[in-house]
């Protein structure tokens, strides 16, 4: 974040990553929706974009070059921001992405580290798509579980940030991406000087995504497995497809809020106004010997 003297501050973020999906015009819009994802997390407004691309010098037909930027341009179009220029490379593997910059009021900044003992956590995406990444890379994944994975990556943060930067008791806040919940949930508990207790009969998941875990586990599943593992206590009673969910990298998941327990459900009830799923996932706990319990 960059204060100026007076007014909004700057907020700047970049991501790319290489084609989840087969379809071009589809990964362009993940791409955007998943790298404005940051500024929505921290309550801010984006606004500008600079398209950061690397594609192989053959073997892809101009038109799917094409569609990649049309797609992240018919997404950016719908977020209000304006797409300034770019920069492209030749790289043996596809890379899309943008650099965003976004407004933000320096007194109403969401982050990762201001979870308070009593709040409960809503989540707003389901979870489950580095599972359908690695089954579309294999052929292992049906048309419909395609369509609905790819239709949540799809959706912008937008208006689940609209309804929490207007609540107070909102405290804290985070994306679920590339760490998956647990990395997520344990980055807040930390920061936050808290433990979070995880309820995964209440995680929502994307139909579909549980009957095909077993087969189709990322090595980003692992990575965060590796990482996290040590600072989370499993209940003995949770099964082994949900236990690798909670480890699963998102593309494009959807925010983690920590909000005050007076306000939790009508906080719930205004996101789900605004058509965005929320599912209560967990709580805030005073510190314990563990960053994250899942239960």
């Amino acid at each position: 974040m960059y204060a100026w003297e007076s007014g909004p501050a700057l907020v700047q973020t970049v991501d790319f990553f290489t084609p989840i999906v087969d379809d071009p015009y589809l990964y362009g819009q993940i791409a955007a929706a998943n790298s404005l994802s940051d500024v929505y997390a921290m309550g801010g407004r984006p606004l500008t974009a600079l398209a950061i691309a690397a594609f192989p010098q053959d073997g892809l037909h101009t038109d799917d070059i094409a569609q990649i930027f049309r797609g992240g341009f018919d997404k950016l179009r719908e977020a209000g921001v304006a797409l300034l220029g770019g920069h492209t490379v030749q790289d043996k593997e596809i890379k899309f992405g943008y650099a965003v910059t976004g407004a933000i009021d320096p007194k109403r900044i969401l982050t990762n580290t201001n979870a308070k003992p009593g709040d409960r956590l809503i989540l707003t995406k389901a979870l489950g798509t580095g599972v359908v990444g690695t089954a579309i890379k294999f052929g292992r994944a049906s048309d419909d579980l395609i369509d609905r994975a790819t239709t949540q990556m799809r959706m912008l943060n937008k208006s689940a940030a609209d309804v929490i930067v207007e609540t107070d008791g909102v405290h804290a806040c985070t994306d679920i991406t590339g760490f998956g919940l647990a990395g997520h949930a344990s980055e807040m508990a930390i920061g936050s000087n808290v433990t979070i207790e995880i309820d995964v009969t209440s995680m929502p998941i994307i139909p579909g995504v549980r009957e095909i875990v077993s087969t189709n586990k990322s090595g980003g599943m692992t990575t965060n497995r590796d990482h996290f593992g040590s600072g989370i206590e499993f209940r003995a009673d949770v099964p082994d497809d949900l236990r690798d969910l909670v480890f699963d990298p998102q593309t494009s998941g959807g925010l983690l809020i920590s909000v005050a327990p007076g306000i939790a459900t009508l906080v719930a009830a205004h996101l789900q106004k605004a058509r965005i799923q929320a599912s209560f996932v967990g709580t805030v706990r005073e510190k314990a010997s563990k960053t994250l319990i899942i239960g």
